[in-house]
């Protein structure tokens, strides 16, 4: 849900605008929402103009939140049952901020769910369709998990803290309820906890200058998807070369919520010279680097195969995990759909879509465009989605039913920018 406040609310219950009461229909996910529910979705008049909305402690503040407000954020949205600034203003704005210089963003709501005990590597394995055998301490690596089905239940970023110590930085979906479940039936000697680590985002190709001042010379030295542990005055952190950009940029794990307001403040007085601005995750670029978001472009329907991500699941191998039996059975028949870059035509789109766009061929529904976007600096209307394995060549061309009327778009190459990712790596 996305509050349009300037602040969150010190009582449970606020009037809400017009505005508000129709995005709060829609559960967001970083900025690609989905009504919910497709079938009964309410117009906006329909909706009465004393509808109140309450908010319970179920939903959590970050660490980062009072910090977060004092600099400028003016809505947030809901992920992992915490709030996430999702609105420093101008969306464009944010994309150029992120692009030219540096954002930092408040993603303490990308939970960590911690394994630990003797049998924590073979237990990680048995989540992950990607081989771990050669993940080394001090190593990250991106996972998907997937179900009995090969059904996607995450897409995490795993660390590896010790030999007998993991940690899956999570998408939006209830990870800890999965893995204590699959737990309790693996008669492996594990723990599963959520620990209290909160991380930051520092996106952006001034971002390893205002770690470097901010850190001192050896964190901004790691090698992409490494990480290591730090004691900032005492406070503890782990600061990993990893991020949800496509851009150059770092992870700030905060292991001490205490510390959350002291934390930022630091990073933005420290960075803001340097050119660092507070902002958010930005859909345009992420789209762009056709980074896939959990809820939007996957969930427990899709599975690895049919969004192009084979190099993420061994199935040749010697390495157990759920939903191996599933996937070797989709790569024998073939997936019946692929994931898809589109190029939209017509006027720039306004915002991003918030709901899944049919795609035809004819009369006929093919696919779905999953999100969408106008990306200002390619001048293009930009959109993932999957669609029928038989019209997802390159070139092809279909109808795409909008919320604003039907368009039409041609299927591309993805990534849209870098394909290489040298931004990210380089």
């Amino acid at each position: 849900m996305t509050c349009r406040l300037g602040h969150l609310p010190a009582e449970p219950v606020r009037r809400a605008t017009p505005e508000y009461r129709l995005a709060i229909l829609r559960q967001c996910d970083n900025g690609q929402g989905r009504k919910l529910d497709e079938g009964t979705a309410l117009k906006q008049s329909e909706i009465s103009q004393d509808t109140a909305f309450s908010f319970g402690t179920q939903v959590r503040k970050s660490p980062f939140t009072d910090a977060a407000l004092r600099w400028g954020a003016k809505g947030f949205s809901v992920y992992n049952h915490m709030y996430i600034p999702r609105d420093f203003g101008d969306p464009v704005q944010n994309f150029w901020n992120l692009v030219n210089d540096a954002i930092l963003c408040d993603v303490a709501v990308e939970r960590q769910v911690e394994i630990t005990g003797p049998d924590a590597a073979r237990f990680t394995q048995l989540l992950c369709p990607r081989d771990l055998s050669a993940c080394a301490v001090g190593q990250c690596k991106y996972v998907l998990l997937t179900d009995q089905d090969g059904g996607i239940v995450n897409d995490p970023i795993l660390l590896r803290l010790g030999e007998n110590q993991f940690w899956l930085s999570i998408a939006d979906s209830d990870v800890i309820l999965w893995a204590k479940g699959v737990a309790t039936h693996a008669g492996m000697d594990v723990q599963i906890r959520e620990p209290d680590v909160s991380p930051l985002q520092l996106q952006g190709p001034k971002s390893r200058e205002i770690l470097q001042a901010a850190f001192g010379e050896e964190p901004a030295a790691l090698k992409y998807y490494r990480f290591m542990q730090v004691d900032w005055n005492g406070v503890p952190l782990v600061i990993s070369r990893t991020g949800w950009s496509s851009e150059l940029g770092y992870e700030i794990f905060l292991r001490d919520g205490r510390a959350g307001d002291h934390l930022w403040q630091h990073l933005m007085e420290v960075g803001e010279p340097l050119g660092l601005h507070p902002g958010h995750t930005s859909s345009i670029r992420r789209i762009e680097g056709a980074m896939l978001s959990y809820h939007a472009d996957m969930d427990l329907s899709t599975n690895p195969l049919e969004l192009g991500m084979e190099r993420l699941v061994d199935l040749d191998g010697d390495v157990d995990f759920i939903g191996k039996a599933a996937l070797l059975q989709v790569r024998d028949l073939g997936p019946d759909r692929l994931s898809v870059g589109f190029e939209i035509d017509g006027a720039p789109l306004e915002g991003s879509n918030t709901s899944r766009w049919p795609v035809l061929k004819g009369s006929s529904q093919i696919g779905y465009v999953s999100s969408a976007v106008h990306s200002p600096r390619l001048n293009k209307n930009i959109g993932l989605g999957l669609v029928a394995r038989d019209h997802c060549a390159l070139g092809q061309t279909a109808t795409i039913e909008t919320d604003g009327g039907t368009r039409s778009a041609t299927v591309v190459p993805k990534p849209f920018f870098d394909p290489k990712k040298a931004l990210a790596t380089g």
